[in-house]
């Protein structure tokens, strides 16, 4: 990796426009807004996800024809996000969001159907864990993470197409490899996107409405992060219910 350049200079332009003191807040200010929406909407996830399992939603939800909708419900609000944030307004953005993430912890619901309680919650803990530790790493290191971003990248395309095959394969050991391979993949996404959003502020900043949008496609980024980290995790190492 090459040194961190492209954050110094991004720190040296916004410095010298609203002072030094001024900008780190800022930009401290601007991250922990990214955080917060984040925590909100696994929060909320969360939330739905458990309250679906114990309502008996998510066992009716598997015999019906709505499993599909809500298993790619979630895509379709990423992709809707992903190219209209620049259209909507910051209040329909976060609507919006916060909609996925309900969708989203309905579809997440049926891992405590597969797997043990008990063993979810210690996985969803080894999570939080190791994304807090690598989104900190992102945030406060002074190399350039931007070239094993572009690698990542290319490497989540190929585990995508690899899991697709694997649909019709059915090969255990495809998938133990897959599953190492897209932790390893999110755990370098999770410090790359860190770097990337802190970087993006100094084109942002000034606007409180751009600030805002990209709070939340901010959030958006590191929840995925951190919800393929969680399942990647859960499959290596969560305990599945006897019945499965």
């Amino acid at each position: 990796m090459v040194n961190y350049d492209r954050n110094a200079s991004a720190w040296t332009t916004g410095a010298a426009r609203v002072g030094a003191a001024e900008y780190d807040l800022g930009l401290r200010s601007y991250m922990l807004g990214i955080y917060n929406y984040m925590t909100l909407a696994l929060g909320i996830s969360a939330l739905v996800a458990w309250g679906s399992y114990i309502s008996g939603v998510t066992a009716s939800l598997l015999t019906s024809p709505l499993a599909f909708v809500v298993m790619l419900a979630p895509l379709g609000f990423v992709l809707f996000m992903s190219f209209r944030f620049e259209k909507m307004s910051y209040s329909s953005l976060m609507g919006t969001f916060l909609a996925y993430s309900a969708v989203m912890g309905l579809s997440l619901s049926t891992v405590f159907i597969a797997y043990k309680v008990g063993s979810v919650v210690q996985v969803f803990a080894i999570t939080a864990a190791a994304f807090g530790a690598l989104s900190l790493y992102g945030y406060t290191t002074r190399r350039s993470l931007s070239a094993i971003g572009s690698f990542l990248v290319m490497g989540l395309f190929g585990i995508v197409i690899a899991m697709l095959v694997n649909i019709f394969l059915q090969s255990s050991a495809l998938q133990f490899g897959l599953n190492v391979l897209g932790l390893l993949v999110f755990a370098g996404l999770t410090a790359w996107d860190t770097q990337r959003l802190k970087d993006e502020y100094d084109y942002v900043a000034g606007d409180k409405e751009l600030m805002g949008k990209a709070s939340v496609m901010g959030a958006l980024t590191l929840y995925l992060d951190f919800v393929n980290m969680f399942q990647f995790l859960l499959a290596l190492f969560g305990q599945r219910n006897n019945n499965n």
